[in-house]
């Protein structure tokens, strides 16, 4: 619990008492920078000269509906505020900033005589207060841990179930040190404007970061359109993205408006971008470099404001070399990379992620006795989850629909075997009928496409032949599922 602070008189000379010492949590320059409301010009500008020393980044509000203005349109990483001010109170702009966000920090400075107010503003959420005349030392202590305070709150945001609520974005769960490393990277570059490249595996949750990252920047209010690259045939990836003029091509009777221009001042999350057409990529890396377009047909630029999230499960910089992908758009893109951990990697997240889609369809499924044996997480720890959350999710569901409503043990939830057993492997796998002969290219190859074929014949007959499904298993695109099906003749 904090305790109230009081003020005190500093033994250290009045040279130091007139300028804040670096803030106490680190030297680190913050991304956001502090609000700072005092309608008197002469305080506001030591305050601000003396936070600016400390390596804060001020902008300062010279009364309460002003602050109140910039609250609304932007995130602080606190605010300092007088409790008496011209237009809307300082308790006024502390409401304001616990509407707009309730992680951030508000430190009110009254005059002798508010000290009642004072109290009664830390019982509504403000962090603290300080007397005037303000003494800087205590102030940098203050502002140091409030701004500590919010960075350790903000640390764990994706992760608490009340905040998630709160800002409208999904819950990610995990308690394993990666997942904490990739949700501290998203709460750091969230609230700019840069470009982020999600990496990880099918399955992983890149979405659910991308709209995490979306909830927490500034475009918070406007739009989050999300477009999955692999899911829309070559030739109309183009339209769908940017939209036609009418009169484009055959049947274009209307002008489409295209997915870019629907994230105009929000965030668009291009999933799956190494599936991109190499012939989009050029018009893709405009949208990034000028912030303009053209809609097919279209012969007037189309200016657009938005912020955009990549997401891919392919190597690009492999593709790059390939000359799959564009070099140039490959170093746009990957400005800001955060790697999302397989959940095999995640070690008990998978119990406690098993628990929480338990509880759900305990209830959806109304068998509130439900549980997991022993020897059920002791499966689940062992198994490989190449299809990672996603795979995790629907083995859940399964097993719940398939238990008979007191408990789940492990063969209900018809896990796959690690590995085939002899039996299962087709003709050709196993050593002494494997062709040694040829170069190492050749045997690699022939290697390669015996694997391939087990592996996608198991994975369509286990789906009965749901290609979407035998995709996600598979971890790779729907589109490159395709076009292995075709290459190795497993047609159905």
């Amino acid at each position: 619990m904090l305790k109230l602070a009081t003020p005190f008189r500093s033994s250290h000379s009045a040279e130091s008492r007139n300028k804040l010492s670096p803030p106490i949590r680190d030297r680190r320059e913050h991304v956001e920078p502090l609000l700072l409301v005092e309608d008197k010009p002469e305080l506001r500008a030591m305050l601000r000269k003396a936070l600016e020393r400390a390596g804060y980044a001020v902008d300062e509000a010279a009364d309460g509906s002003a602050a109140v203005s910039k609250i609304r349109s932007r995130r602080y990483l606190l605010v300092l505020s007088d409790l008496k001010l011209p237009g809307c109170s300082g308790l006024e702009v502390l409401h304001e900033s616990k509407q707009a966000d309730l992680t951030i920090p508000v430190i009110l400075i009254t005059a002798y005589g508010s000290i009642e107010e004072a109290v009664s503003a830390m019982k509504d959420g403000a962090f603290d207060f300080i007397q005037k005349p303000v003494d800087l030392d205590h102030l940098n202590l203050l502002v140091a841990r409030a701004a500590q305070q919010q960075e350790l709150l903000r640390e764990n945001l994706l992760l608490r179930e009340e905040y998630t609520a709160r800002y409208g974005f999904p819950r990610i769960i995990g308690e394993h040190p990666s997942m904490h490393a990739a949700t501290q990277q998203v709460q750091r570059v969230a609230t700019t404007d840069s470009t982020i490249l999600l990496l990880g595996e099918s399955g992983t949750g890149k979405e659910l970061f991308a709209r995490a990252i979306h909830g927490l920047s500034a475009r918070r209010s406007q739009p989050f359109v999300a477009l999955n690259c692999a899911a829309i045939p070559e030739g109309l990836v183009e339209n769908e993205l940017f939209g036609h003029e009418r009169g484009a091509y055959t049947g274009a009777g209307a002008r489409k408006i295209g997915k870019m221009e629907l994230a105009h001042h929000g965030t668009i999350f291009l999933d799956e971008i190494g599936e991109l057409p190499i012939t989009i990529q050029s018009k893709l890396l405009r949208v990034l470099e000028e912030k303009r377009f053209d809609r097919v047909g279209g012969t007037q630029n189309t200016e657009v404001d938005v912020r955009i999230v990549a997401a891919t499960n392919k190597n690009l910089h492999a593709a790059v070399a390939a000359r799959m992908f564009r070099e140039d758009l490959y170093f746009r893109v990957a400005g800001v990379p955060i790697t999302i951990p397989p959940l095999r990697e995640r070690g008990n997240d998978v119990l406690l992620l098993a628990d929480i889609f338990l509880e759900r369809f305990r209830r959806e499924f109304r068998k509130p006795g439900l549980e997991l044996t022993q020897r059920a997480r002791t499966a689940l720890l062992a198994y490989s989850w190449p299809g990672n959350v996603r795979e995790l999710q629907n083995t859940m569901e399964r097993a719940a629909i398939l238990s008979d409503g007191k408990e789940i043990d492990a063969g209900e939830l018809q896990l796959s075997a690690p590995r085939p057993n002899e039996g299962e492997m087709p003709a050709g796998m196993l050593e002494e009928s494997f062709s040694w002969e040829g170069t190492l290219q050749d045997v690699s190859t022939r290697a390669i496409e015996y694997v391939e074929r087990f592996k996608i014949d198991a994975a369509l007959r286990a789906s009965k032949w749901n290609k979407t499904r035998a995709a996600e298993q598979l971890g790779i695109s729907y589109k490159t599922l395709l076009t292995k099906i075709r290459a190795l003749s497993l047609e159905h």
